[in-house]
Order: C-alpha cells, then sequence, then structure tokens
C-alpha cells in the first residue's frame, strides 16, 4: 500500500515509518498538515495516518479535506489526546479508527489491516478499474490491457502506471515520481525513473501509433489521454 503519515512527533512517525516499510508498504511523511492539501494526487495513497494538532493545524479538518476527495482513503488517527469530545469529531469527520500513544505497532498493523478490509468490501468493480483511451488497469486484480493486448508488468511497473493514470494529462516531475513510487529516502541522483519509464513505453506504447507517454524535455513525464 502507499501510505501518507503526519504526526506531531517525528520519531513516531519514524518508527511507523520503518515498520510499514519493513511489511513491504511504501510511505511517505509530511511534517506540516497544510503540506496535505497541496500534494498533486491526494488520492494516490490507500491510507493516511493523522495526528490531530501538528503545528498548530487541526488534523480533524485535515481528514475532512482527505474524506471530500475520497471516500476510499483509509484515515487512522494516532494521537496523545484521548478526549471523547476530540475522538468524536474525528469520527464524524471521516476517520476510519483512532489510536492512542503509546500503542504496540502490531496493534496498528492488525487496525490497519482492518480499516483496509472494510474498504476493499464497498469498493465496486467498476472504481477498481482505471482507463485512459484503450488503456484499461485494474488495480484489484493486478491486470493491465491495451485493447485486447495483455500486458505483463513487475510491482513497481504497475505501480508506476497507475500513478501516471490516476494524474493523467499531469506533468509529473522525477522528483514528485520518485517520492511516490520509491519513497522519499531514495537517492535522488539515480536515473531509475527515466528506466522504469522506458520499460513502461516498450510494453504499453512499442508497435502502437498512438502513445500514451510524453517526455516533458527539462521537466519530466507525462501520460496523456
Amino acid at each position: 500500500m502507499n501510505i501518507l503519515i503526519s504526526q506531531r512527533d517525528e520519531k513516531t512517525a519514524q518508527y511507523i515509518a520503518n515498520g510499514l516499510k519493513e511489511l513491504g508498504h511504501r510511505t511517505n511523511y509530511v511534517e506540516s498538515l497544510e503540506t496535505i492539501k497541496v500534494l498533486e494526487s491526494l488520492t494516490s495513497y490507500d491510507l493516511v495516518i493523522l495526528d490531530t494538532n501538528v503545528d498548530d493545524i487541526s488534523g480533524i479538518e485535515i481528514c475532512r479535506y482527505i474524506r471530500q476527495q475520497s471516500k476510499h482513503t483509509g484515515i487512522i488517527f494516532i494521537s496523545n489526546d484521548d478526549e471523547i469530545q476530540i475522538k468524536l469529531r474525528a469520527f464524524e469527520a471521516g476517520a476510519d479508527d483512532y489510536l492512542i500513544r503509546p500503542f504496540a505497532f502490531l496493534e496498528l498493523v492488525a487496525r490497519i489491516k482492518s480499516v483496509m478490509r472494510r474498504k476493499d468490501h464497498v469498493v465496486s468493480d467498476d472504481e477498481n478499474i482505471l482507463k485512459v483511451g484503450s488503456l484499461v488497469l485494474n488495480y484489484h486484480t493486478r491486470q493491465v490491457k491495451r485493447g485486447d493486448k495483455n500486458i505483463e508488468l513487475t510491482t513497481k511497473e504497475f505501480l508506476l502506471l497507475e500513478y501516471f493514470m490516476k494524474n493523467k494529462n499531469i506533468l509529473l516531475t522525477r522528483t514528485i515520481i520518485k517520492e511516490h513510487i520509491w519513497g522519499i529516502d531514495f537517492i535522488n541522483d539515480t536515473n531509475i525513473v527515466d528506466v522504469y519509464i522506458t520499460h513502461l513505453r516498450n510494453k504499453i506504447d512499442k508497435g502502437f501509433d498512438t502513445k500514451f507517454f510524453y517526455t516533458i524535455r527539462g521537466a519530466g513525464y507525462m501520460l496523456k489521454g
């Protein structure tokens, strides 16, 4: 899963991120809750882990904003605030769960699994499918087709294509792509993005007159459709 983390305590955020990475999840940590509002693709996250307040900004208001953007994104609060009124406000804003610090990491994992099971249950087949022209991606079955052609992708290629399709006709810089697909700690001077774009072009665009992937010289890449 792709998980966004925002906590007032950076050590707690790092503890959560390290544990989730070991389980194979991709994590992105943002220091400011306000940053969440300007993320280019908030809906690309499967789960957001919030605090009630970070730098005097209300996590509950950010939760409400996220829920307005996507009803399928999981939202879990981890906070020191144990007052029932705060918890009620969080749930009314759209939170799926609320966990009090200190907490056991295994309990967090169990709650994440429970939240995501509920989310998976309410998502219909149509909502599992992304379409851009003749390109179809089913992120539940992990199948990709262009017209009648089945396309075999590696896990990273699939995640990258999904990210582009969710952001079609939007310029994505190499830095943004690295942060969302490989994590914010990934080495900045690598050409890994260019390599994977080449893989996707060979598998998706090769042999077709109409191209999906375009290079925006000096800026990044775009999937047009």
